[in-house]
């Protein structure tokens, strides 16, 4: 007997041990009550079997969250609400590095994190900061996330203590500066901000520029005084941080690829039965043809409202990006195998073998 079946019948006794002194109530009526008391207790579709919360950083507005909540809402149907997702957008749970510990430590059952975020915590995951490493084309980088690389990518935090699920796609970063972009051989001496990154400081010194770490709180400020000339931010980041308010001229290159990797505690993932963990897999993988379409949405809408300052814009031709490929993608490949290892250079090889 489960502890449902006992709760329904301690109700049974509870009850008529208290009414049978005060009111007229028949056994029959007692029994109803407690059945409906088990039937509660007992259906599956109003009491979660299996209960994650996941947290990220982004708004509850922003692509992110708003397809979790369709994730969230596929699994529930189809597990009979047996899985339940709860959401904390907007660091509710932490910064990135809490939450990525919290999944690890199983204190919390998952999260959604940038890519970006995960290089100290997973060097072969950096193999994403390559310039033009995702195809421009959205199926065939989406055929990328689910082939072989892919695979071998969310299998690399196996040995994290962290289970790779899934991987999203967030947007491409562009170029900013308070300094001409007219061509590739103006971004020589000029200075850029970026995150603390091997790779990324390779790409730009392929191009003659200097590249200068620094917290991302500080970034506004170190384009309006002039400690950095310019940076690299996805359209919709430019326009939410204000970043176009202190640069001159911005490059619309996609050079760079914000990606998101969904993570699970191990402890909890396993604990789910076979059946429910291709549901969620699957419910990940579903959305992203909508998700790839609102970020699109999201994407336009800051342009053009960024298109409305004095900043000037131009778009960078199919030639243009080639051209920047062909400079940045050895020096930051060879970057990225330097600090990763054998586990870098397996997913470069398999990159190769499959783009």
């Amino acid at each position: 007997m489960t502890f449902s079946h006992y709760s329904a019948l301690f109700l049974l006794s509870t009850l008529e041990k208290k009414m049978k002194n005060k009111f007229k109530i028949s056994r029959y009526l007692l029994s109803t009550i407690a059945l409906c008391a088990l039937a509660f207790t007992s259906n599956p579709t109003l009491a979660q079997d299996f209960v994650a919360r996941i947290g990220h950083l982004e708004s509850p507005q922003q692509s992110r969250h708003v397809h979790l909540e369709r994730v969230a809402g596929l699994v529930a149907e189809r597990t009979d609400g047996a899985v339940e997702f709860q959401l904390f957008p907007q660091a509710q749970l932490g910064n990135q590095r809490v939450m990525t510990e919290g999944v690890q430590l199983g204190t919390l059952e998952a999260t959604v994190s940038p890519a970006a975020f995960l290089g100290g915590f997973n060097s072969a995951i950096s193999v994403l900061d390559i310039p033009y490493l995702m195809p421009a084309d959205s199926a065939k980088a989406q055929a990328l996330r689910e082939g072989p690389f892919g695979d071998a990518l969310l299998d690399s935090f196996s040995s994290k203590g962290v289970i790779g699920v899934a991987w999203w796609p967030n947007g491409m970063k562009n170029f900013t500066s308070n300094k001409p972009l007219n061509n590739i051989a103006a971004f020589a001496d000029q200075k850029f901000r970026v995150m603390d990154s091997k790779i990324l400081i390779e790409q730009f010194n392929a191009l003659g520029a200097s590249a200068i770490a620094l917290p991302f709180g500080e970034l506004y400020t170190s384009l309006q005084t002039g400690v950095v000339d310019g940076q690299e931010n996805p359209l919709d980041t430019i326009l939410r941080m204000k970043f176009f308010e202190v640069q001159d001229y911005l490059v619309i290159s996609e050079h760079g690829a914000m990606e998101d990797l969904v993570l699970f505690n191990p402890t909890w993932w396993n604990s789910l039965p076979e059946k429910y963990q291709s549901i969620i897999k699957d419910a990940f993988n579903e959305v992203v043809p909508d998700l790839i379409i609102h970020k699109r949405e999201a994407v336009k809408a800051a342009l053009d409202a960024i298109a409305k300052s004095d900043i000037n814009i131009r778009t960078a031709s199919a030639n243009e990006r080639s051209a920047f490929r062909d400079a940045m993608y050895d020096g930051s490949a060879a970057a990225y195998i330097d600090r990763a290892g054998d586990a870098g250079q397996k997913l470069i090889d398999i990159y190769t073998a499959n783009h």
